[in-house]
This record gives structure tokens, C-alpha cells and sequence, in this order.
């Protein structure tokens, strides 16, 4: 038996406490990022921005490493941490930074889960075709398998400008 329309309907109270928002730096990002800071003044949330840096070492690029992998993947982490720190500075809203190395979907997940987040603002590049077929896509990874509700953000050519 069908519910009535009116119940299926009925007015949601939308708590967003917690607000996840993985940054790469790109334009995209940014763009999602204004969008999580709007959200969280309204609801007064928590965000968190996330940065995972991923590995794409091949064999032959260990011996052109200039120091060792540990050093390296601490240097960025540092990088990160001050980036997103600056962020959080301007954006002048209480938050916290995690960084964050392996598979950017599976490390948005894994944090989200982790920091039992009400909600994902991720930007989205909006590759088709073959673009996304070989680059694949991390928002719709996070979509996928997230444990929250998921807001993507994709812009228009006016956006970015």
C-alpha cells in the first residue's frame, strides 16, 4: 500500500552540524568551499577541510626522488596543513584540517565516517566523455559511497572566471 503524498512529504529539519569539504586547491574546490562556509553560517556548523595527497610514484621515479619517500610525503603534508590552515583563517568559521594520504574518495569517505559528518560539499571538474573515463571521478566516488548526504558543486563557465 502507497503512502499518502502528504506523508512522504512531509517537512524535513535539516541539521547539518558537521560539514566535510575536501580541498585540492583547484577552482573547483574553492567554489565548493564558498558554498560549505555559506551553509555553515546559516546552520552554524563545524567544517572540516580535507586534503588527500595521493601517490603516483611509477618504479623507474624512485631514483630521481631528491630525498627520501617519508621526507617527501611529510613536506607536503606540511604544505597542506598550512594551506588549509590559511583557508580556515580567512573564512573566519570554526573548523578543524585533516590531511590525508592514499585514494581521495576512499579517504574522504573514511574521514567523513570517522567524524560522523552530516554533510560532503565536494566540487566537481564535470568531465564527460573520455576525460572521465580516463580520469576518472572523485565526487562521484564520494557520492557513491559516502555516509551522508553528499552536496556536489559544478560550475559554470561564469564561475571560474
Amino acid at each position: 500500500m502507497l503512502t499518502p503524498v502528504s506523508e512522504e512529504l512531509a517537512p524535513l529539519e535539516l541539521n547539518f552540524k558537521r560539514i566535510l569539504v575536501p580541498v585540492d586547491f583547484s577552482p573547483h574546490a574553492r567554489l565548493a568551499l564558498a558554498h560549505a562556509l555559506a551553509i555553515a553560517r546559516q546552520f552554524n556548523s563545524e567544517v572540516t577541510l580535507v586534503n588527500v595527497l595521493e601517490q603516483f610514484f611509477y618504479p623507474v621515479d624512485w631514483s630521481y626522488l631528491p630525498m627520501p619517500l617519508a621526507d617527501f610525503i611529510s613536506e607536503r603534508q606540511d604544505e597542506s596543513t598550512a594551506a588549509l590552515q590559511k583557508l580556515l583563517d580567512e573564512a573566519k568559521i570554526k573548523g578543524s584540517i585533516v590531511v590525508r594520504t592514499g585514494r581521495a574518495w576512499d579517504e574522504i569517505v573514511k574521514t567523513a565516517r570517522n567524524l560522523r559528518t552530516d554533510l560532503i560539499v565536494i566540487g566537481t571538474h564535470g568531465y564527460t566523455g573520455f576525460r572521465h573515463v580516463l580520469l576518472g571521478s572523485v565526487a562521484e566516488k564520494v557520492v557513491q559511497h559516502a555516509p551522508c548526504a553528499v552536496l556536489t558543486i559544478r560550475p559554470d563557465e561564469r564561475d571560474l572566471k
